[in-house]
């Protein structure tokens, strides 16, 4: 497996690693036979990266790695573990964000817990605070830091002009996007500041929540997931468009004899050394798939005929729909 930093001074992690919030019932049920299955995969293959929160599942993910970790206690020394917090509910269950050193090392301390775990090496801010400027929650994360409890710390969905404030204070190692060829506005800012300041960008949802796949997700299974149920690019008509148009990349995938999730992430892993795609499945097969990428080297023509079928601003419909989009900062 091809290897890459995970920030500058990170630790090296494989070129694609796995976002486990696949194991919590978002994009449908699965188990957890089927979550320790893909831990052995990932054992198996040299995939040492995960990533997890304490919100996925409301803490089912980190339970299942940790239960993993207690049938086979070797296998923690084979894992970098990522995990994050910052997004909570009020009094009246409304969704709130919160970065002060009480809640993060509070919910720190629950994940470590779940996990079995007395260390992670990368701790993320979920979700930025708007009531705190960055760079106190920069301060504030070198302090936990200096706990050991955490190697480094990142951001997730922050703008580029925050990452830029927050490493004026600190390195920080990752800052986690969204990013595929369905969603390029990192391309704006983000790609680049994090390529200047030696930060990993960590691309989620790196097979567009299936669309960038061989075997997109049913109208049926969209209907009952959900996120994607309420995501204006899973509601028509904006559905068939990009059904329609993904098609035409399916078929290069097919010509160039090969998966076409594993096109999707060679194709991330082209856009700079410091781009670490994470995909999310309930499947072995799949992950295979998305693994393989990291096997492909494309080249000029190849980027160019991808470009081609899937140029930039293809895609049908906001990646968030309003009270998706409460969190992550807008850039551009």
């Amino acid at each position: 497996m091809k290897t890459r930093k995970l920030g500058a001074n990170g630790p090296e992690v494989a070129a694609v690693g796995y976002g486990a919030m696949s194991f919590s019932d978002f994009y449908g049920p699965t188990s957890e036979a089927a979550s320790h299955a893909i831990l052995d995969a990932m054992r198996d293959w040299g995939v040492n990266h995960i990533d997890t929160s304490n919100v996925y599942g409301m803490g089912r993910s980190e339970e299942w790695i940790g239960s993993y970790f207690a049938r086979h206690p070797a296998a923690k020394d084979d894992f970098v573990i990522a995990t994050k917090a910052g997004i909570t509910r009020d009094a009246d269950g409304n969704r709130v964000f919160r970065n002060d050193r009480a809640h993060l090392e509070g919910e720190l301390d629950k994940s470590l817990k779940r996990m079995g775990v007395e260390r992670v090496d990368l701790f993320y801010v979920h979700r930025r605070d708007p009531g705190m400027e960055i760079e106190a929650v920069t301060e504030t994360l070198v302090e936990i830091m200096k706990t050991g409890k955490i190697g480094a710390f990142g951001f997730s969905e922050i703008a580029p002009s925050s990452l830029r404030r927050a490493a004026a204070v600190h390195p920080v190692a990752a800052v986690q996007s969204e990013y595929s060829l369905q969603t390029r506005s990192p391309e704006l800012g983000l790609v680049q500041a994090c390529a200047e300041l030696g930060t990993a960008l960590v691309a989620f949802s790196p097979v567009g929540r299936s669309l960038l796949t061989d075997h997109p997700l049913s109208r049926e299974a969209i209907a009952e997931a959900a996120f994607l149920a309420g995501n204006a690019r899973f509601q028509e008509p904006s559905l068939g468009y990009n059904l329609a148009a993904t098609d035409r990349f399916r078929a290069l995938a097919a010509e160039m004899g090969e998966p076409t999730a594993a096109l999707a992430n060679a194709w991330l892993l082209a856009q700079g050394d410091h781009v670490i795609p994470i995909p999310g499945t309930r499947s072995v097969e799949h992950f295979r798939e998305c693994v393989r990428g990291a096997e492909i080297a494309l080249s000029a023509d190849d980027l160019r005929r991808i470009g081609e079928v899937l140029p930039v601003g293809w895609c049908h419909g906001d990646r968030y729909n309003e009270s998706q989009w409460v969190g992550p900062e807008r850039y551009c």
